[in-house]
């Protein structure tokens, strides 16, 4: 529209200049009156021009509005109830699921197979439960349908006790620490980023959570230490070093209950003993679940919960669960054997 609007414009004052020169020469104008037609002309066409480029803009900007209005009107599935329930002051962090069953309305609506079927566990305050199992077995549902980001479609979900629909999703998540796989890392500061979750803590707390995590080390080496920006969603940090922030936001929030989703994937050797010690010690006193596919990271676990499309399938140590010669056993002959052929080559 712009062009067009230009090319026009352009051409009808050449013409008039044509024809403005031929009646000046015939003496039926004067050539101050053919100046100053033109200057108006010139600026009558640069204001026209101008408007065609402001009512691209008002389309763009209307259907974007339009969208955000369709947007807008969406009414939220996960809304807190009329009377929330209030957890206690010094909640204990029990955790259960009791014949929970959940599929996604995508999948659902392809006719494939739900994500959880009549899932049913009791996670006791301080026990450490890993859940390993294929991908595809509703391992990372489980941590969705826990931070309530979405309800079960059968069964239901407690927390302390009281079914997690009934609470406040705010208090909920309050109460929950997340550490996934893909941290999210907002473009601001290391310190705002840490303390996230507690603005009002000081810069010793925050610095001995990242001792805690491994992470004070690399922060010190930033141009500007704590102080550093990160850039939008963490550019300038190396996977590893996102991960280790992430560790340490959970460490500086005394949360009951911490959900790990491979929280070490993207950590090297060294790093991943350091946070491993780290985060041992972070979850001596908690609730913990922990998504693990590196069989190795789950070794210590007091419970091993084996998934297989949507079912636990097996549950118990890593002893046990090798001497039953299942799902888990077959898991970590492939990935052992795999690790020792890598090491010996």
């Amino acid at each position: 529209l712009t062009a067009t609007v230009i090319l026009l414009v352009t051409g009808s004052i050449v013409v008039v200049l044509w024809f403005g020169a031929h009646d000046v020469l015939a003496g039926r104008m004067s050539g101050g009156e053919l100046s100053q037609f033109v200057l108006y002309a010139v600026l009558g066409a640069s204001s026209l021009g101008q408007l065609s480029e402001v009512y691209g803009e008002i389309v763009s900007a209307a259907g974007a509005a339009e969208r955000i209005g369709e947007i807008l009107k969406i009414t939220p599935r996960i809304v807190a109830p009329a009377e929330p329930l209030m957890l206690p002051t010094a909640a204990q962090g029990t955790v259960s699921f009791e014949g929970v069953g959940f599929s996604y309305p995508r999948r659902e609506a392809k006719g494939e197979l739900p994500a959880l079927r009549d899932l049913s566990f009791t996670v006791r305050p301080g026990e450490t439960v890993a859940v390993v199992g294929p991908s595809g077995a509703g391992k990372t549902t489980l941590f969705q349908l826990m931070l309530r980001f979405y309800d079960p479609e059968a069964g239901r979900i407690t927390f302390d006790g009281i079914d997690i629909r009934r609470l406040d999703p705010l208090e909920l998540r309050a109460n929950i620490r997340s550490v996934p796989q893909d941290p999210v890392i907002f473009g601001m500061s290391v310190l705002d980023n840490i303390r996230y979750g507690r603005p009002e803590a000081g810069l010793a707390e925050v610095r001995r959570a990242a001792e805690q995590a491994a992470a004070d080390g690399f922060i010190r080496a930033l141009p500007q230490g704590y102080d550093t920006m990160v850039g939008e969603r963490g550019i300038t940090l190396s996977g590893g070093q996102r991960q280790r922030l992430a560790i340490a936001r959970a460490i500086l929030v005394a949360a009951p209950v911490l959900l790990l989703d491979e929280a070490t994937s993207a950590l090297d050797a060294e790093s991943e003993t350091l946070v491993q010690g780290a985060l041992e010690t972070l979850m001596a006193s908690r609730t913990t679940l922990v998504i693990a596919h590196r069989l190795a990271t789950v070794l210590k676990a007091d419970r091993i919960l084996v998934m297989d499309e949507g079912r636990i399938v097996e549950q118990g140590t890593h002893r046990s669960l090798l001497a039953q010669g299942g799902l888990y056993a077959r898991l970590a002959k492939l990935q052992f054997e795999t690790h020792h052929a890598d090491a010996a080559e």
